[in-house]
């Protein structure tokens, strides 16, 4: 997890060290029957039923007083009222759906819950620097440091059932970024410079794709593309990608090839290039466009001045011409 990404999560957990709300204490029970203590062995003496001791009296008199200094439980109106404020403090979009109050540190930070109508829930923390951390994030960090040590404190969590719902929330960013796939996996990657946080969306057959909010729309990157870097996806497979290059070879005059391995070479202003070894056949590197449509084609055994050659699929060297 980046570092940025996780100070604002320590200061959620180091900063609460959460007690419960404060409960009206109960009127004090005196259970020898006498206000006296324990009744002496050599002259037992028994108050009348009518008569209220003055030991008695004095802890009831306390009991009031600390009712009186016990600050009355907020009602759900006005905890929903303190979180909505701040969410707008915090710059936080979340049409809250349900509230909770968790509890309050000895500081009196208070620590609310929302769930909202879309996207993640957020825990809220009231405090000097009132601070927004969303339920994945938290998540993900508790799963980071249990990894490290199964004993770790992860600090507090999002509890309320309507926050248990990561994968409803990364089929929604998938699609609101136009990775148009079945979503079957996600997870949080970490987190950009700039704070933004980085997604692995996982899908079903075919390849996946690390994304990121970005101003007012996504950045996308797919897991090909990440290979080609030297980085990898978590949920997506190789079988998977090779089906997604033998689905943009569709229609085109590479459609025949049975593709067994693929990668991403990079691409220019001409276009995106791709290598696909073909089983039984000999590989190709084909060049799309924006929309992925197939613009060109060149077989292994001539494309050694495209980005290298190919690298999947062994050739003979091109023959020489008789001079």
């Amino acid at each position: 997890m980046n570092k940025s990404l996780n100070r604002t999560v320590v200061a959620l957990s180091s900063a609460l060290a959460l007690t419960a709300l404060t409960a009206l204490p109960a009127l004090a029970q005196d259970n020898t029957g006498t206000g006296h203590g324990p009744a002496s062995s050599q002259s037992p003496i028994s108050a009348p039923s009518s008569r209220v001791t003055p030991s008695r009296m004095d802890r009831q008199r306390q009991n009031r007083e600390s009712q009186r200094r016990a600050p009355a439980a907020p009602t759900p109106e006005e905890i929903q009222t303190a979180a909505q404020g701040l969410l707008v403090a915090t710059n936080t979009n979340c049409q809250i759906t349900e509230t909770k109050l968790l509890g309050q540190s000895a500081a009196k930070e208070s620590l609310y819950e929302v769930s909202c109508a879309s996207g993640p829930g957020y825990l809220l923390l009231d405090s000097a620097a009132p601070a927004a951390t969303d339920c994945l994030t938290l998540a993900a960090s508790a799963e980071a440091a249990l990894a490290r040590d199964p004993n770790a404190d992860v600090g507090s969590q999002c509890t309320l059932p309507a926050n248990d719902n990561a994968m409803a929330v990364f089929t929604a960013f998938a699609k609101e970024a136009g990775v148009a796939c079945t979503v079957d996996q996600g997870r949080i990657v970490g987190a950009k410079s700039g704070g933004a946080v980085v997604y692995e969306i996982g899908c079903a057959g075919v390849d996946g794709a690390q994304i990121n909010k970005a101003g007012a729309g996504w950045e996308v990157v797919n897991c090909l593309e990440l290979a080609s870097a030297g980085a990898s996806c978590t949920f997506t497979t190789p079988q998977e990608q090779a089906a997604t290059v033998k689905a943009i070879l569709a229609g085109s005059d590479a459609a025949s090839c049975d593709v067994s391995q693929v990668r991403y070479m990079g691409k220019n202003a001409n276009g995106a290039f791709y290598e696909a070894a073909c089983n039984g056949a000999d590989g190709l590197i084909a060049r799309v466009n924006t929309e992925n449509a197939v613009q060109q084609v060149y077989p292994c055994a001539t494309a050694q001045q495209i980005g290298g050659g190919c690298k999947l699929t062994t050739t003979p060297p091109a023959a020489t011409p008789n001079t």
